[in-house]
């Protein structure tokens, strides 16, 4: 009888399901958009119930649609969003506030207070993060700070943090399990890297109490079973992994040097280093990647904000178009942007600049610019900070990569892979299954619960669909990448910083 995975995948936008069967095929796959929330300008934040209900519906539909009952699946995997931040009453489930969204800035000052006091070399050597608002920890301390009683709640144990997958394990279980993995657990900024456990000075420093914080467990084994009212029936819940780490383990990336690049709402490049963590010196994250058999697997990672996210700003922002299938062939109905330049900092910077008072900019515009120009710098920016952080890592002393493995939405456009290629002068190879991300969360799952035996059953799975390889001139690359340089520090310490 055929088995198969169900992986949810809850991302910024929306929320996924999809079915997969031994050969790693998706054979069914269902989404509901997720509103976002922008209260403020540099403020993002998400409905947790909207979280937990559209990926609710995502499940029941593509179980429906496969024609599928809860007795065929064999285990649940999960991926998520991270650095997402929930705070929620441990025994009525009820959030106290909104998610604030790993894009959000509303803590960049709490940051820069800790730089101020000279705490981010410590925080760098024990998380492998810069103290920046993008991660965990200050959004909990922001929200202990600015919600009535929440401190109180938070250190009688009342209240609860997770990141989106406990989240959902905990609505998922009918409120029973309040657990993560390494990879989540590693991108709060509460994490000793080097032991894989909540760290009590960092604990101290930002005074967040450890009643709150979720159990870490092994990324594929199983966390507990799904409550029979969900679904129907008990499903184990048997793997976990942040987005991008799935991501990294969906492309069968298991071996020190490889690397993949995941294209959504942000862009995020992760490297394989191994079992032992490499500390960038130049803006990159070490991050936990899994943690499966009692090892613990490491990956460097640039973190870029704003990729997808451009081109949802150009459709649905400005109107310059209405399908996503129009970007590519308006990208190329122009031969070049024609020196017009588009720096997407709409929530700062990320790697390799960590700026978070960078703000979004277009620069080069004249007369004779469309909204082709537009569209296909939007495109062009994407493989820029690509490059920005393949760049950083070759710095870094990680090895020289010959295939770069990329997924994502904005994957399937073969201009993007294209100029990827040519700006990187690297090829770049998209794998047959592009949904990697919800792909690595039915790995893990499938690994816990014996339906593959190994990473080398699964590298077997992995099938390219296209190959890009470059054929732009160096010279012409390294100019267009200088003028993207240019913007970049056009675009940097915009936004006025609150006192």
């Amino acid at each position: 009888m055929t088995r198969y995975i169900l992986a949810l995948d809850q991302g910024t936008t929306s929320s996924r399901a999809i079915l997969f069967d031994e050969r790693a095929h998706a054979v069914s796959v269902a989404s509901r958009p997720l509103p976002q929330i922008y209260p403020r300008p540099g403020w993002v934040e998400h409905d947790p119930h909207q979280i937990w209900q559209t990926q609710l519906d995502a499940a029941r539909e593509a179980l429906a649609r496969a024609g599928l009952s809860t007795h065929d699946v064999a285990a649940l995997g999960i991926t998520n969003q991270r650095e997402t931040t929930i705070l929620w009453d441990r025994a009525t489930g009820e959030p106290i506030a909104n998610a604030i969204v790993w894009q959000c800035r509303r803590s960049a000052p709490l940051c820069e207070e800790l730089k101020r006091q000279g705490h981010e070399p410590f925080i760098h050597e024990r998380t492998g993060l810069v103290a920046d608002a993008y991660f965990s920890a200050t959004k909990i301390r922001w929200l202990l700070d600015h919600l009535p009683e929440a401190e109180r709640r938070a250190r009688s144990g009342e209240v609860v943090f997770g990141t989106v997958d406990s989240w959902l394990m905990y609505k998922l279980s009918g409120h029973r399990l309040h657990a993560t993995d390494p990879s989540n657990a590693s991108r709060t900024m509460l994490v000793n890297i080097h032991t894989g456990h909540w760290d009590d000075d960092l604990l101290r420093l930002l005074d967040i109490p450890a009643k709150m914080l979720p159990e870490i467990r092994p990324s594929s084994g199983i966390f507990g079973e799904t409550d029979p009212a969900v679904f129907g029936a008990a499903i184990p819940i048997a793997g976990c992994a942040g987005d991008q780490q799935a991501a990294l383990f969906g492309q069968a990336c298991f071996h020190p040097g490889q690397a993949k690049n995941t294209y959504g709402t942000g862009c995020f490049l992760l490297m394989n280093t191994g079992t032992q963590p490499v500390l960038s010196r130049s803006g990159l994250l070490t991050t936990i990647a899994w943690g499966i058999g009692g090892m613990t697997h490491y990956a460097l990672e640039g973190s870029v904000f704003v990729a997808g996210a451009a081109l949802q700003w150009l459709r649905d922002g400005l109107g310059l178009f209405q399908r996503t299938e129009e970007i590519e062939s308006l990208a190329r109905s122009v031969p070049s942007s024609d020196g017009v330049y588009f720096v997407p900092a709409f929530v700062g910077l990320g790697a390799p600049y960590w700026d978070m008072y960078a703000r979004g900019m277009i620069i080069g515009l004249t007369r004779g610019t469309t909204r082709s120009h537009l569209v296909r710098a939007a495109l062009e920016a994407i493989a820029y900070q690509t490059r920005d952080v393949l760049d950083c890592m070759k710095g870094e002393g990680a090895p020289e990569i010959h295939e770069l493995r990329v997924d994502g939405g904005a994957a399937v456009n073969d201009f993007l892979c294209q100029f990827q290629a040519d700006i990187l002068q690297t090829a770049v190879a998209r794998p047959r299954v592009t949904e990697t991300t919800a792909l690595g969360a039915a790995f893990l799952a499938g690994l816990a619960v014996g339906m593959w035996k190994s990473t080398d059953e699964l590298t077997s799975l992995w099938e390219a669909d296209k190959v890009f390889s470059p054929v732009m001139s160096r010279a012409e690359i390294e100019r267009l990448y200088a003028r993207w340089q240019d913007a970049v520090r056009r675009a940097s310490d915009w936004a006025e910083k609150e006192k």
